[in-house]
């Protein structure tokens, strides 16, 4: 028991400390269109950062069901370190997945800088494909994985070799990112360091993977970006990454002698 509290302190406060990171990160940088000019290595640095503030939670009682499996035979820095593997693994999936992200948002931005009322419609198909995919059979599949990982682990007892955490924990993030990249695809709309966003779409996925009503709850987060997608068209502010803000008009100078 002493070993599962303390990996799930450990994974509980490095979250707390990404969230305070990234929360720095989001008043210097504000909420924009796209990259918001960061290139591709410090926009992974950033990405990474977000996924451990926004996933750890929830991925948390995965790892300790995974430190049972290994716990009877690793005793201190040992099981530390191969709790650490198997974290590390699960990220390296997410930050591939940061490469494509990456892709989308410079997209993006270009097309919010030459056609913004194009712009508007785009936001309004990521409303649309994040919701059509949260009742799609494989996001089913992918969340009942993330719920009930018992059967894989069994599976994962079986892999060899010194990489045998690394793979557990990029293919447990592969599954995760299956479950995921819907509520993730609406960064795109609400902006990247929409810090707000982040922390409602956190809560989603921890109700959803922990919460026993977790698989209708994620039929209805579905309904509900159907919905913001339907509204988008008359309120795009719902979509500040996607929306430009008119410019205010100058103000007349005083004539002379005024």
């Amino acid at each position: 028991l002493r070993a599962l509290a303390q990996a799930w302190i450990v994974l509980i406060v490095l979250a707390a400390l990404a969230w305070f990171v990234t929360v720095q990160q989001a008043r210097q940088i504000g909420v924009g269109p796209g990259t918001m000019g960061m290139a591709l290595p410090a926009f992974l640095l950033m990405w990474v950062v977000m996924m451990a503030a926004m996933m750890f939670p929830s991925v948390a009682p995965v790892a300790i069901t995974w430190v049972r499996s290994i716990r009877a035979n690793e005793r201190g820095g040992r099981l530390a370190f191969r709790i650490g593997t198997f974290v590390s693994g699960y990220l390296i999936a997410w930050t591939a997945f940061g490469v494509v992200a990456f892709l989308a948002l410079l997209g993006t931005e270009r097309l919010v800088e030459i056609a913004p009322e194009v712009a508007k419609w785009l936001a309004v198909g990521v409303f649309a494909a994040a919701g059509i995919y949260q009742l799609t059979p494989m996001k089913r599949a992918c969340l009942r994985h993330c719920r009930a990982p018992i059967m894989q682990l069994l599976h994962y007892a079986n892999y060899k070799g010194r990489l045998r955490d690394l793979r557990v924990g990029v293919h447990h993030g592969v599954y995760c990112v299956g479950c995921c990249w819907g509520l993730m695809a609406v960064l795109v709309a609400v902006g990247v360091m929409n810090v707000a966003a982040m922390a409602a779409l956190a809560a989603v996925i921890f109700l959803e993977k922990l919460w026993r009503r977790g698989e209708p709850f994620s039929t209805v987060v579905g309904v509900v970006f159907l919905l913001l997608a339907l509204a988008i068209p008359f309120a795009p502010g719902l979509a500040p990454a996607l929306h430009q803000q008119a410019p205010r008009p100058a103000t007349q100078a005083p004539a002379e002698g005024m």
